[in-house]
């Protein structure tokens, strides 16, 4: 970071952060044995701290979550004859003992790791680096305008910033993609969430050269998502420096990899969002605490990614200060234990399928043939892969054929919209309103097996649905996906409502998917439940009976309201079952809103493994 009169902007006054939380203290806790290695005089010493890790295991690099970690200016602890390494060693150990718990891939310094760039200074913080480069950790580097001559490129030539952090130090890293052929840009490589991502790192001040090879290096690796890193860009929340304004205009606007870049300099912490070319956004981030307590105490940001949340979580700490907790910290280390701001604790949605789709699609996963569905045990298998026009063909083979039944007008549509993990690539429109009674629904035809079955052994029924927009409550609850029609009183069970159909997949009100069936055992109605649903999604629901409980799943996850009651089988008077229809007391009651994709019956339990989504 450039004084007030180089960056042009004093630093602005912040009011003083929260103390630690208790998230804090349990880290305070787990962190005393890196402070007192921190402590340790010797370099051996040191080393055998470092050691001490050597159990510590790789990054997974197939897990959807994982962190990548950035460190901001850390000059103030390397200025002339003031050097204290000890915050820094404290944050790289912490990367260390914590990498496997927080699957830690990579860490970004952001430049200016010194005051005056001088021999001495950078000698010092080379060293204390070193504890990444014993255990193989990935990293990058980038000079700021305090390492080297500020008012130069990076056609500057020789420095001693390139002597400790030039691209001969990388060479034996698995991270390392390569460097600009001036020694002063470098890219970075790591697997996370089982794909490909890069970090590139940028000079202080990019020349056309610079340019011109960070547009190779994209070029070259079209498909990877990319963090670009560089000294200086945002200059405060929702505003850009003028450099930052030529990196925006010159390379990250037009190169639609570019999703987040990271930068220091200025303080204080900020960010902002813009659209690129493509119509998506970058995020946009200033990390700097250079302005704060002991400089800064060599923070880190912790960017913590989860691609099934499509989230980032953003957490700001010094492992130096939580590792000095047991000793006893004084009033300016309690406010700046952990930052809690606006600007240093937040979180970032990002759909990364959706945001990488213009340079790295997902590929549509294909249909799969009907017969890899009949698996052992399947009495009904039915897919739309067309309009319905009549008859539905039970592709098992074994007679369960559909009809339709209109009610009030109204007819079946039909859309190549389906679950992603749909075998079939299609699903039929029903459109059922509650008052006026009006829709059409599937029944199956007079004498199928599958009216007569009751399932003694077990039972696996599976089906996919999405609900629309205008889905509404008052007009569309309680609509079965999958049904038996005849009553509990017809069956001679009159617990509960002898009213009810015997068997129903339907959705509340609420839009939880719920079963609800009479087993052969008992004479009430045995019921799971599901949760919430949102509208305008593909579900997968599956009920599964192994002969004597029963589970619901949704998304092949069981939830939470599966009675530990005795089910077995399902009570039968002959009569047919339903798909986008409802029966009460014997009539029609309510057709389905919402589109219906496959839909399949097995007379056994199958595992998760064997679903249609799987």
């Amino acid at each position: 970071m450039c004084t007030s009169h180089e960056s042009g902007h004093e630093p602005a006054q912040e009011a003083p952060q929260a103390g630690a939380g208790r998230r804090g203290f349990l880290r305070a806790t787990a962190l005393i044995g890196a402070a007192a290695a921190v402590a340790l005089p010797t370099a051996t010493a040191a080393r055998a701290a470092d050691d001490s890790s050597a159990t510590r295991r790789r990054p997974d690099p197939d897990s959807r979550r994982f962190t990548l970690a950035v460190m901001p200016d850390t000059q103030y602890l390397f200025d002339g004859p003031s050097i204290d390494r000890a915050p820094v060693e404290a944050s790289l150990r912490y990367l260390l003992e914590h990498g496997q718990e927080e699957n830690i891939v990579f860490l970004s310094h952001l430049g200016d790791l010194t005051q005056n760039g001088t021999r001495a200074e950078i000698t010092a913080i080379s060293e204390a680096f070193g504890v990444l480069d014993r255990r193989g950790v990935g990293y990058s580097v980038l000079a700021g305008n305090h390492d080297v001559k500020s008012s130069t490129t990076d056609q500057r030539g020789a420095t001693p910033y390139l002597d400790a952090f030039g691209p001969q130090r990388f060479h034996g890293s698995k991270t390392f993609g390569g460097a600009s052929p001036d020694g002063y840009n470098t890219f970075h490589l790591f697997q996370a969430a089982g794909r490909e991502w890069m970090v590139l790192a940028l000079d202080w001040r990019l020349s056309a050269k610079g340019f011109a090879w960070a547009r190779d290096v994209m070029a070259q690796h079209p498909r990877t998502p990319v963090v670009l890193t560089t000294h200086e860009l945002v200059d405060g929340d929702d505003s850009l420096s003028s450099y930052g304004q030529q990196l925006w205009d010159q390379l990250i606007e037009d190169h639609d990899q570019i999703f987040l870049t990271l930068n220091g300099h200025y303080w204080p912490a900020g960010r902002t969002t813009r659209k690129n070319a493509a119509g998506h956004d970058v995020h946009l981030h200033l990390t700097n605490y250079q302005n704060r307590y002991f400089g800064g105490a060599a923070m880190i940001r912790l960017y913590r990614f989860d691609l099934d949340r499509n989230t980032i979580d953003v957490e700001t700490i010094s492992p130096w200060i939580l590792g000095r907790a047991a000793k006893g910290l004084n009033e300016l280390e309690r406010r700046e234990i952990e930052l809690s701001g606006e600007a240093d604790r937040f979180s970032v949605g990002i759909d990364f399928e959706e945001r990488f789709s213009g340079f790295a699609p997902v590929p549509a996963r294909p249909a799969r043939p009907a017969s890899r569905m009949l698996i052992p045990g399947t009495v009904a298998y039915w897919r739309f892969e067309a309009p319905a026009n009549g008859t539905v063909r039970d592709l098992s083979g074994r007679g369960n054929d559909l009809g339709p039944v209109t009610v009030g007008g109204g007819e079946l549509g039909w859309s190549p919209d389906h679950h992603p993990d749909q075998p079939g690539h299609g699903s039929l429109e029903f459109r059922g309103y509650k008052s006026p009674l009006k829709g059409t629904y599937l029944r199956t035809v007079d004498g199928a097996p599958l009216n007569s079955a009751t399932f003694h052994n077990g039972y696996t029924i599976e089906a996919f649905y999405r609900l629309p927009a205008d889905w509404n409550p008052s007009h569309h609850a309680w609509s079965g996906l999958v049904s038996r029609t005849g009553t509990g009183g017809a069956a001679g069970k009159t617990a509960d409502d002898p009213d009810e159909p015997l068997a129903t997949l339907s959705l509340s009100n609420d839009r939880e998917p719920q079963w609800a069936m009479r087993p052969l055992n008992q004479q009430g109605i045995a019921t799971n439940w599901g949760q919430e649903t949102p509208l305008e999604t593909w579900w997968h629901l599956a009920v599964v009976n192994d002969g004597a409980h029963t589970t619901l799943y949704v998304e092949g996850c069981p939830v939470v309201r599966n009675p530990k009651a005795p089910a077995i089988g399902i009570t039968s008077v002959g009569l047919p079952w339903l798909l986008g229809g409802y029966e009460y007391a014997g009539r029609i009651d309510q057709i389905l809103h919402g589109r219906l994709g496959d839909v399949r019956i097995v007379e056994r339990a199958l595992p998760v493994t064997s679903f249609m989504n799987h």
